[in-house]
């Protein structure tokens, strides 16, 4: 599986530059930013650090590559991503969601949810 560090150090790299001009223009300390590719260090869990890394990383908001950051740097963390804790429907459903990933078989109601989600 990719981890945060991996996937932050591949966008440094896709940049061109080192860690030590990547940190040098952004302002950030050498040893932890190679800290946190090497996963030594958690990622952050706060929704501004990632922004501001995300455009420092060149990821355009709401990409496939913005939520794949958000969605690693929750998972490393062992929490739900902040953009899904706002959504009062997305917490509702993750119950559901949770037992189906674990193989229990949703109840035909639960199913009728799952198309009607499908749907939108």
């Amino acid at each position: 599986m990719l981890s945060f560090g991996d996937f932050i150090k591949s966008h440094r790299l896709k940049l061109g530059l080192t860690l030590r001009e990547f940190c040098k223009t952004y302002g950030h300390d050498p040893s932890n930013w190679s800290k946190l590719e090497r996963g030594v260090i958690p990622p952050p869990a706060d929704e501004k650090t990632l922004r501001v890394w995300a455009e420092q990383l060149g990821i355009t908001e709401y990409s496939s590559d913005w939520y794949t950051m958000i969605d690693l740097a929750a998972i490393e963390k062992g929490i739900i991503p902040f953009d899904l804790k706002k959504n009062q429907s997305a917490l509702e459903k993750l119950p559901l969601f949770y037992r189906t990933l674990r193989g229990q078989k949703p109840t035909e109601n639960e199913m009728k949810k799952i198309a009607e989600l499908l749907r939108e």
